[in-house]
């Protein structure tokens, strides 16, 4: 039975944010969640197909603990993680904050995570139909961060239809250093001998908001060489804007939400632009409304993701995201 978000959201923004999130994954693992989502044309991104344009983003469901209860949702595709080899707590609480006057969200988990091994079990125990990506980490004291993203690869690879590399998250400390072109090339090159020997599944790539000309210009000269499947554009800001009126805009951590929209399409739109189509986008970043995601499909993605959205919105974003799209 799907609780109407409007009685459910004071509830839940009377909790701390972790808390609140935490309740509403147990919902929908009780399968609270209601079912019947939207339909509406499916998508096929770098051979995968997408039920419908519009998944879930990685950061939600960091562990695949309520894979089902997300899909019946109506989401097109869910990606969950991010995932680490080995299981780490992440950074001390609190940790994420709302900025309800923004419509945003700050986080700084730092990739807590129960372990790739905690998650392979998850992804064996889905009874729903759909399709499931896995977003790859690197535990924060890795002296082989490079390997971490193998070593998950090579447990979870056999479960998902898709797997992101996370180079972008702004909350372990030296990771976006990892989105220069010899970095990524070494990441792909030791994906793909991982997969020489196991199941073959699209890698795609997760980028930051922030990246300036030369990062972009590397990234889009190397990601169809090295067999970057599809980018997905983009991650939290570290970018704080003066818009910004919550008490909570100061805190550490990656930007979400709103403020997030420009800033994110403006950096789809480049990449489309210099890729000229030889990589396929999904365009992830303030989505709010259909309108925001026609937006992004407008900026070149051929499909999106939301999450902190939800927060402000609650599952009915999904269904009008995705009815935005029938029309495109």
């Amino acid at each position: 039975m799907l609780i109407p978000y409007a009685l459910a959201r004071p509830i839940l923004f009377s909790l701390d944010a972790e808390r609140a999130h935490n309740v509403t994954l147990a919902a929908l693992r009780a399968g609270l969640g209601g079912g019947g989502g939207p339909a509406a044309a499916p998508v096929d991104v770098a051979g995968v197909r997408f039920a419908n344009p519009v998944g879930l983003a990685a950061g939600f469901d960091k562990d695949g603990e309520a894979i089902d209860g997300l899909l019946r949702l109506g989401f097109g595709f869910v990606e969950i993680g991010g995932v680490t080899p080995k299981p780490q707590p992440g950074n001390p609480r609190p940790r994420v904050f709302r900025l309800t006057e923004d419509r945003a969200v700050i986080n700084r988990y730092g990739l807590n995570s129960k372990g790739a091994a905690h998650v392979a079990r998850n992804l064996e125990r889905r009874r729903a139909s759909g399709t499931v990506g896995v977003n790859l980490g690197a535990n924060k004291d890795s002296e082989d961060r490079i390997g971490d993203y193998a070593e998950c690869l090579k447990v979870l690879g056999h479960a998902v239809d898709f797997a992101t590399v996370n180079v972008s998250s702004p909350n372990t400390p030296g990771l976006r250093a990892l989105q220069g072109r010899a970095a990524l090339t070494d990441i792909f090159d030791r994906l793909h001998a991982v997969q020489s020997g196991g199941p073959t599944v699209p890698l795609f790539l997760k980028v930051a908001p922030d990246l300036d000309d030369a990062d972009i210009e590397d990234i889009a000269a190397v990601a169809p060489d090295i067999g970057v499947a599809a980018l997905v554009i983009s991650n939290t800001t570290i970018a704080r804007p003066d818009s910004l009126r919550s008490r909570n805009a100061r805190e550490a951590g990656g930007l979400s939400g709103a403020p997030l929209m420009r800033a994110s399409t403006d950096l789809l739109r480049r990449f489309h632009e210099r890729l000229e189509g030889r990589v396929p986008l999904i365009g992830v970043g303030g989505i709010l409304s259909g309108d925001d995601a026609r937006a992004k499909i407008d900026a070149g993605a051929t499909a999106v993701q939301i999450y902190s959205g939800l927060v402000y919105r609650g599952p009915g974003l999904v269904r009008e995201c995705v009815d935005a799209l029938r029309t495109r």
